[in-house]
C-alpha cells in the first residue's frame, strides 16, 4: 500500500503541543528524580492486539523532538496488519527521552491504528460492491491530517478536508434559504468551476430539485434502503451518490449493495476504540 504521510511540521507542531501539555510547567519530575542524564536504554514499541497500523512514524517522532541522540527502527509500515505481541518498532536513545516521550506517542499511535482498524474492518465488509468507505469532519480538533490518514491507512478514502476545499450544502443550509434548488443556485454563482458541489438530502423529491439544478454529488442521510435504491437509479449517471447516517459494520454491506458510490462514517474518528499499544523498556 502506498501512503503519503501529512507534512512533517503539521506533526511537529502537534507533538510539540501534546509534549508541552504533559510535562507542563516543571517537567517529568519522577524521571528526573530517577535516571541520570547520561544513562541509555533501548525499547520495543508492541501491539497488544491484532490490527491495521497507521502513524508509526508520525507519532515515534516525538522522540526526536526531545533528543537528536534517539534512533528508530521500524519494523513494520503503516497500512500493515499486525498480530497481538508483534513488534512494530525499536527506539534507542537517552533514557529520560524515551520515558518522557512514550505517553504522547502512544496516545497518538494507539489512536490511528484503531481508526485504521475499524476502517480496514468496514473496507473488508463492503468487498465486491464498488462502494468505497470515506472519513467526514467529525475528527479531533487539530488531529484531523493524521486521523484522515490513519482512514487511508485502512484502506478508506477520504471526504473534505475542511470547508474551504468543496461545497456541501447541508439541512441547516437548506433550512435558512428555504430550498434545496435555491442553495445550489447561490453556491453556483459563488464558486468557481473547479469547486465541487454536494448536496444532503432527505427524500427523493429534494434529490430530483437537486439533480435539475446540476451537482457533483448528492449525500443521501439516513435514507431507508429502499429508498437509498431508488436514489441510486434516479442519480445513475448524473452525479455520484453517498450514504450516510447511522451505519454501522452490521449495516454497511446491505447499505453498499444499493449501489451507492460511497459511504461516510463519522465514527470512524470521533469514536472508535484505540488498538492497544504499548512501549516496554528492554536495556
Amino acid at each position: 500500500m502506498s501512503l503519503v504521510e501529512p507534512p512533517a511540521v503539521l506533526v511537529e507542531d502537534l507533538l510539540r503541543a501534546a509534549l508541552a501539555e504533559d510535562l507542563g510547567r516543571a517537567g517529568d519530575v519522577t524521571t528526573d528524580a530517577i535516571i541520570p542524564a547520561d544513562h541509555g536504554s533501548s525499547g520495543a514499541i508492541v501491539a497488544r492486539q491484532p490490527g491495521r497500523i497507521a502513524g508509526l512514524g508520525p507519532s515515534t517522532r516525538v522522540f526526536g523532538l526531545l533528543s537528536a541522540d534517539v534512533e528508530v527502527d521500524l519494523a513494520v509500515a503503516d497500512g500493515d496488519d499486525v498480530e497481538g505481541a508483534a513488534a512494530l518498532a525499536t527506539v534507542a536513545g537517552p533514557t529520560r527521552a524515551l520515558l518522557v516521550g512514550e505517553r504522547t506517542c502512544l496516545n497518538l499511535l494507539g489512536r490511528l491504528c484503531g481508526i485504521a482498524t475499524a476502517t480496514a474492518d468496514m473496507v473488508r465488509r463492503i468487498e465486491g460492491t464498488g462502494a468505497r468507505i470515506v472519513d467526514t469532519r467529525k475528527t479531533t480538533p487539530g488531529l484531523r491530517a493524521l486521523e484522515k490518514y490513519a482512514v487511508r491507512c485502512g484502506g478508506g478514502a477520504n471526504h473534505r478536508f475542511g470547508l474551504d476545499d468543496a461545497v456541501l450544502i447541508k439541512d441547516n443550509h437548506i433550512a435558512a434559504v428555504g430550498s434545496v434548488g435555491d442553495a445550489i443556485k447561490r453556491v453556483h454563482h459563488h464558486v468557481g468551476h473547479l469547486v465541487s458541489v454536494e448536496v444532503e438530502v432527505d427524500d427523493l423529491n429534494q434529490l430530483a430539485e437537486a439533480l435539475a439544478a446540476g451537482v457533483d454529488a448528492v449525500l443521501c442521510d439516513n435514507m431507508p434502503l429502499d429508498m437509498l435504491r431508488g436514489a441510486v437509479a434516479m442519480a445513475r449517471g448524473r452525479c455520484l451518490v453517498e450514504a450516510s447516517g447511522g451505519i454501522t459494520p452490521d449495516t454497511v454491506r446491505a447499505v453498499a449493495e444499493t449501489g451507492v458510490d460511497l459511504i461516510s462514517a463519522g465514527w470512524l474518528t470521533h469514536s472508535v476504540r484505540q488498538l492497544d499499544v504499548a512501549f516496554d523498556l528492554t536495556t
